[in-house]
């Protein structure tokens, strides 16, 4: 589903979206996670993991070059703290996790952060 449509399909109003920021903190969740599986269907095949009996999940499984199983996670503002995305590469032994969200390009140790207006430049 579109973006646009997910928009209409809330209810969205124009002056929202208009109206700087607000859009991120109404609908901040759904909108971003849509606009990173809009930008990610273009060329993978993005799957969703919950863990059972659990309150773990993350937004997108990818398959890397390697065969390996590549965890992103998308927030929709600066505050990142992913401890499912976290928890996953510790359980895995991931060597690669992304993080998106509204914050600069960071390399971490466990973790890339990339902002997300670059989602669709991300390779695997």
């Amino acid at each position: 589903m579109d973006v646009g449509l997910l928009g209409a399909m809330s209810n969205l109003k124009a002056t929202t979206v208009v109206d700087g920021n607000s859009i991120f903190t109404e609908f901040k969740g759904a909108l971003t996670e849509q606009y990173v599986l809009q930008q990610l269907v273009l060329r993978y095949e993005p799957y969703y993991y919950a863990k059972t009996n659990s309150t773990q999940e993350i937004d997108f499984l990818l398959q890397g070059e390697e065969d390996e199983i590549v965890p992103l996670e998308v927030k929709a503002e600066t505050n990142v703290k992913a401890k499912s995305l976290r928890q996953f590469v510790a359980d895995n032994q991931s060597k690669k996790a992304y993080r998106i969200s509204m914050n600069d390009y960071q390399q971490e140790d466990w973790v890339t952060n990339v902002p997300l207006y670059a989602v669709n430049g991300l390779e695997f």
